[in-house]
């Protein structure tokens, strides 16, 4: 295992995709990856990253197989593809570099500024249908933002990255997520007029997910910093779950059920269908494989890929 300390975290390379983010945001349903790691969902999540330093190559052979039918790959889904190690590590640039050059479809999930640094490769795949980027803005608030999300971009700066993508001419939408009863739930109307004003032409949410070790963390968060309003809270995310602190149902996982959701989704709509907010959750799936290509060169795995084990030789395991 090669280890690289920078400032005050260790990123470790190994097996696996981005696993782990430096963002800390406590709510996130990535956390619980860690477990698997035998690594703790809590600081090591956030100090501990594994990284396929590697996959830019392993991209390129992937998409030179006679068998790959081309679809529009998200990146950034499940950790965030642009937490502050990929300023040095610049592997979402590699891959987006291959996926430039064969012309594949890429939508891409963020609440990083650092995004901006590839505008040039975005800005030229847009111009072909072939790129379109999601950023997620959960609270106006920055002294929320500040204990809810601790090392991601602040939520003014958020809204001016979507300023300048929009500018620059690439699909921008917004994902309002997670939606919290009584800490960030009050802001649905005035985020939808927000990231309009900055140039998003679409949005959608996610109320808040609590799985395995996240609901603990979670409930912490909150009896630190809304100690008045922690039950409240609770009681209303147990609304949406059936009674349950979370429900893992595919249908209903992501919006909940039942009145209090209702209210929600019909707030979110209301508001979106004024401003002219189309939901985003399509927008991936309608950019252009058509011109796909397959790379010419596929070059040997090498020497750097080969040190960091077995682990890294397959892109999507």
């Amino acid at each position: 295992m090669a280890r690289l300390d920078v400032d005050v975290h260790s990123y470790v390379f190994e097996g696996g995709r981005w696993i782990g983010c430096e963002h800390g945001c406590i709510y996130c349903y990535a956390r619980p990856t860690h477990s698997y790691q035998g690594l703790s969902p809590g600081l090591d999540f956030e100090s501990k990253i594994f990284a396929k330093i590697n996959a830019p190559h392993l991209l390129r052979r992937e998409l030179a197989k006679t068998s790959y039918v081309p679809e529009s790959i998200a990146l950034g889904v499940n950790t965030d593809a642009y937490q502050p190690c990929e300023r040095e590590l610049r592997i979402t640039r590699g891959v987006l570099e291959v996926l430039q050059e064969c012309e594949h479809p890429v939508g891409l999930i963020t609440k990083s500024a650092l995004i901006e640094r590839d505008i040039d490769i975005l800005a030229a795949m847009a111009a072909k249908r072939q790129a379109a980027v999601a950023v997620t803005i959960t609270t106006l608030d920055p002294a929320i933002a500040r204990t809810l999300e601790p090392r991601a971009a602040a939520p003014a700066r958020r809204l001016r990255t979507v300023r300048t993508l929009a500018e620059a001419g690439i699909p921008v939408g917004v994902s309002i997520s997670p939606i919290i009863p009584f800490i960030t739930e009050p802001e649905i109307e005035r985020l939808l007029e927000a990231v309009h004003e900055a140039g998003a032409t679409s949005a959608h949410y996610v109320v808040l997910r609590l799985p395995w070790e996240v609901n603990p963390l979670f409930q912490q968060w909150l009896q630190a910093h809304f100690p008045e309003r922690a039950q409240r809270v609770m009681n209303r995310v147990r609304e949406m779950r059936g009674g349950k602190d979370y429900d893992a149902d595919f249908s209903t996982r992501m919006h909940g059920e039942g009145v209090w959701a209702e209210l929600i989704r019909q707030r979110f709509k209301i508001a979106a269908a004024r401003l002219g907010l189309n939901g985003h959750g399509g927008r991936f799936h309608q950019l252009d494989a058509s011109k796909f290509r397959r790379p010419l060169v596929i070059p040997p795995l090498g020497a750097r890929a080969s040190r960091t084990g077995e682990g890294q030789l397959d892109l999507f395991g």
